[in-house]
């Protein structure tokens, strides 16, 4: 029997993982479609056209890039539910509200009519009840050790180079993010509850919590 089938989980389900840098968001979208036999959606970054723009420059280019994030994630959105669901999505389209515009708008490198144009329209696209939000959010979360501690293991460099406090504000970011986000049911999982990398079985338990949360966040609605 599939997974998917033994903790009554829809076929038509869409899942979002999300959580900061380093946290394991890729490698639990692919073990958890794998597990349920659903497709995945995962960011196009090559596509970009203002990701290189945005590195040189970030207070010209970032509500451009904000833009272009918040338009992408919704073409995929939609697509998703017109394909019928079954999708695991590495990477919500809250994240880009509720920490990076609202990190630039903070810090200076994003206007404040540039700030509330991007708000207004987000809001406009998104937080409504035409907007095909997930059946659920998985949150990844763990202490800011066990993370900086998984992005010097996996070795980029980019990430190497970047300041510890950097990693620090966007741990701190997440956590306000998440205490406040309600658009859709949301199950936070512990990095250090499972280790998919060495144990495939470890992704079980998981499975068996999204099969309940999301029968649970069901029944609620009726």
């Amino acid at each position: 029997m599939k997974l998917r089938d033994k903790y009554n989980i829809p076929h038509n389900s869409v899942i979002t993982i999300a959580g900061t840098v380093g946290v394991g968001k890729s490698t639990m979208t692919n073990a958890l479609a794998n597990a349920l036999d659903f497709k995945t959606s995962f960011e196009k970054v090559d596509s970009n056209p203002y990701l290189d723009k945005f590195y040189a420059d970030f207070e010209r280019w970032s509500f451009h890039l904000q833009i272009y994030f918040l338009a992408e994630r919704f073409k995929e959105q939609k697509k998703i539910f017109e394909y019928g669901g079954g999708f695991i999505q590495d990477r919500s389209i809250y994240e880009d509200t509720g920490i990076f515009a609202k990190m630039h708008y903070e810090k200076g490198t994003m206007s404040a009519v540039d700030y509330e144009t991007y708000t207004n329209l987000f809001e406009a696209m998104v937080m409504t009840p035409y907007f095909p939000h997930p059946d659920l959010l998985i949150y990844l979360e763990g202490s800011l050790d066990d993370i900086l501690e998984r992005i010097k293991l996996r070795g980029r460099p980019m990430e190497q180079q970047t300041p510890v406090e950097y990693w620090e504000e966007m741990h701190r970011r997440y956590e306000n993010w998440i205490n406040n986000f309600n658009a859709c049911p949301v199950l936070r999982v512990n990095i250090n509850d499972y280790d998919i990398m060495k144990n495939e079985q470890t992704i079980e338990p998981i499975v068996e919590r999204i099969g309940y949360f999301i029968e649970q966040s069901r029944l609620l609605k009726k």
